[in-house]
């Protein structure tokens, strides 16, 4: 059974319809991550679970009970916000151990509780300072460690990250990371940054405009996206699109006319369509540079040399950007025409609904 099942949940605030009809199961144990655009309804959605936001229709269960009319306290869950909302005049221990002061429980308790959680956390030396004297870091981890000591049946985090800078981010991703192993809890996690959740999420969940656009593994939604918009969201630099056109299909292989880029056969089935409209997506890290299986000549405009890879933008004859990143720091210059290339199976295959066909 499911530890958390959301069944036809909608959102409406007056005419504004937010989360339309959503349908989810979260078992036990897994780390999902709600990502999305700003405004598709992620954080939103993450408030219902929580109980700060009413349900306009549907069921939230958590471990089989619905919970629609459960205040927060009751709901077996602990949610950790963007802010950290920490108490400056208290200790951090007094801050970790407010929950529990809350619910008056015993000295003896509150003490095993707030230092097992330090343990974790690793904020044992800290317990006796304020929050004024932490890192951003620390801050975050004590704002953690306050929901930990409530043990929760599931963990909610609505962008907890934001405020850091990017190299505490990143240390950040990996403390989160190694919690989850260590406490083995479910937890829900809100963000707009696709790396967040490809390196963090055992499954993904994409919204957009109050909808599931798909649900899987990092991987999956990578190599096997469902529709064009999950596709140019999963992966940094996003994925290039190219207009064309279905020449011949059988079912088995389909031929795609891009115009002045030429044509390109794909050979495996498909649900391509002779006549029809389509937009074909490569990734930027699947291109190479010289002759390949498929070869482009373009021109970039601009070229960013990071050291691990270097990074090309170009524009085809058709109008569209193509984004290029290759290994290393080859040399590319700007304003001068190289050729790049892909391999066919590397290839995704969009109709003019966004649905992938290939």
């Amino acid at each position: 059974m499911s530890q958390l099942s959301l069944k036809r949940v909608e959102k409406s605030f007056n005419e504004a319809h937010i989360i339309k009809g959503i349908d989810l199961e979260v078992s036990e144990g897994e780390f999902v991550v709600f990502v999305g655009p700003s405004g598709c309804g992620k954080s939103t959605l993450l408030r219902m679970i929580a109980g700060l936001e009413e349900v306009s229709s549907g069921e939230i269960e958590i471990s089989g009970k619905v919970v629609n009319d459960l205040p927060p306290v009751q709901r077996g869950i602990a949610m950790v916000f963007q802010s950290y909302a920490l108490y400056p005049h208290m200790t951090v221990y007094e801050n970790i151990a407010f929950p529990l002061r809350v619910e008056r429980l015993p000295q003896a308790e509150v003490d095993q509780r707030v230092g097992a959680a330090a343990k974790v956390l690793q904020l044992e030396s800290r317990l006796q300072q304020r929050p004024g004297t932490l890192s951003g870091g620390q801050r975050q981890r004590v704002a953690i460690g306050r929901a930990i000591v409530r043990q929760p049946k599931i963990f909610l985090f609505d962008e907890p990250l934001s405020n850091l800078d990017a190299a505490l981010r990143s240390e950040m991703r990996i403390e989160l990371m190694e919690l989850h192993k260590r406490l083995g809890s479910t937890m829900i996690y809100v963000t707009h940054d696709q790396v967040e959740a490809m390196t963090m999420a055992d499954k993904i969940v994409v919204l957009d405009a109050g909808v599931i656009s798909q649900v899987g593994s990092p991987l999956e939604l990578y190599h096997k996206p469902d529709n064009i918009f999950v596709a140019g969201f999963i992966g940094s630099p996003k994925m290039n699109f190219i207009n064309g056109t279905v020449t011949t299909a059988d079912g088995t292989t389909a031929t795609i006319d891009m115009g002045a880029l030429g044509s390109i056969s794909l050979p495996r089935q498909s649900r391509a369509i002779a006549g029809q409209s389509v937009t074909v997506g490569i990734r930027p890290e699947h291109l190479h540079l010289g002759e390949g299986e498929v070869t482009f000549t373009v021109t970039p405009n601009i070229v960013e040399e990071l050291g691990i890879h270097t990074v090309t933008y170009s524009t085809l004859p058709g109008g569209e950007n193509f984004v290029g990143l290759f290994e290393g720091d080859p040399d590319v210059p700007e304003g001068k025409a190289l050729d790049v290339s892909f391999a066919l199976d590397q290839v995704h295959l969009f109709d003019q609904a966004g649905l992938a066909v290939y």
